[in-house]
């Protein structure tokens, strides 16, 4: 058994100890002179609190608080709904924990040039510690190099780098926190499939080819549904996290494929432009629908009927643990194990248990 399989085995140990104990994140919250009552809004997601606790257990431990360290962040592009709400939560999670945070991004999800640069203008910032998401898997390594031998620690968040290749050039990592995205494949098609009894044929709309998630995702659903009796994949296409783009395939695919029976695409963004093209065309009943990340839109298009599913996790507290994470290695803890975050599935049966998520 590998060494995820042995971490997702004990994540959702953790969730179920947590679920069963009844407890919430005031322990954790305690620990760094926060009163949970005082801190958390009511409405929060039972959900959420079990996450954030799964997520803070690998944190121990924990950093000194409120002492003003200064942490840059590094996003992929403001023009995606699910990093306009990183953001949020960084600068959330910053005021909470008394860090000074700087959130800056690239100006589209493709632009690798400028998003190197921007890293590399960051170096020079007197960050204590730089959390970064690359855009792909290659195209901060020299920036990442340049940060090294500044002495500025950086820690990859989500999406990775090619460690192999870092390493090859000199470089490494001081932390790193993630997401199993061939799991949030996995998980995705699996949900698809129990609403598919007779099966059929299915597509999956991947992001940008060589991204991480992208190719995180495709895989995770490719396996899932190549190996189900009844299902067939008829088509593997980037849309490269576009909007119009997926829109554009979904009308391609329905062409070709009139009795298509599901659709994957591996973000909400294009999920919903594929909902978008069914209706459309007047074809969206009886095709299965799912994304990724359960943003705010996804939420509603569940909610309405429209989207059919989306897997998730808590931004806030994946943000928050970024942070933290940035801030122990910023004051001398060695951090050698990576950090996942649990995922969930949202669908219309269990919509109303994330009233309050972020």
């Amino acid at each position: 058994m590998n060494f995820k399989k042995i971490l997702s085995l004990l994540l959702i140990l953790i969730l179920s100890t947590t679920l069963l104990a009844g407890c919430n994140s005031g322990e954790v919250n305690k620990e760094m002179g926060k009163d949970n009552a005082e801190e958390e809004p009511q409405e929060k997601s039972s959900k959420m609190t079990e996450m954030e606790n799964a997520l803070m257990s690998q944190l121990e431990p924990m950093p000194e608080i409120n002492k003003g360290e200064k942490i840059g962040v590094l996003v992929i592009s403001l023009t995606n709904p699910y990093w306009v709400n990183m953001k949020e939560c960084y600068e959330r999670a910053g005021e909470e924990l008394g860090i000074d945070v700087e959130v800056l991004a690239a100006p589209t999800e493709g632009d690798t040039t400028v998003q190197l640069e921007t890293l590399d203008g960051m170096i020079v910032k007197d960050y204590d510690a730089i959390i970064f998401s690359p855009i792909d898997r290659n195209n901060l390594i020299p920036g990442i190099i340049r940060a090294n031998q500044a002495g500025v620690p950086v820690i990859n968040l989500g999406p990775g780098v090619d460690e192999e290749g870092l390493k090859e050039q000199g470089g490494f990592l001081d932390g790193r926190i993630t997401i199993d995205f061939e799991n949030q494949g996995k998980m995705a098609a699996e949900d698809m499939l129990k609403q598919m009894p007779e099966g059929g044929k299915v597509a999956i709309i991947q992001g940008i080819p060589g991204a991480g998630q992208s190719e995180g995702r495709t895989k995770g659903a490719k396996e899932v549904f190549e190996n189900a009796e009844g299902v067939e994949l008829v088509s593997i296409q980037p849309a490269d996290w576009d909007r119009n783009k997926a829109y554009n395939i979904t009308m391609d695919l329905i062409q070709a494929h009139p009795d298509l029976k599901g659709i994957f695409a591996c973000n909400d963004v294009m999920a919903l432009a594929a909902v978008e093209a069914l209706e459309t065309a007047n074809e969206r009943e009886g095709v299965i629908i799912y994304g990724v990340d359960f943003t705010d839109e996804a939420q509603e298009a569940i909610i309405a009927d429209r989207l059919d599913g989306s897997v998730t996790y808590s931004s806030r507290a994946y943000s928050k643990a970024g942070l933290l994470l940035a801030l122990k290695i910023a004051q001398g803890q060695e951090v050698n194990e990576a950090v996942y975050s649990p995922l969930v599935i949202v669908n219309k049966e269990n919509i109303d248990e994330f009233h309050g998520w972020e």
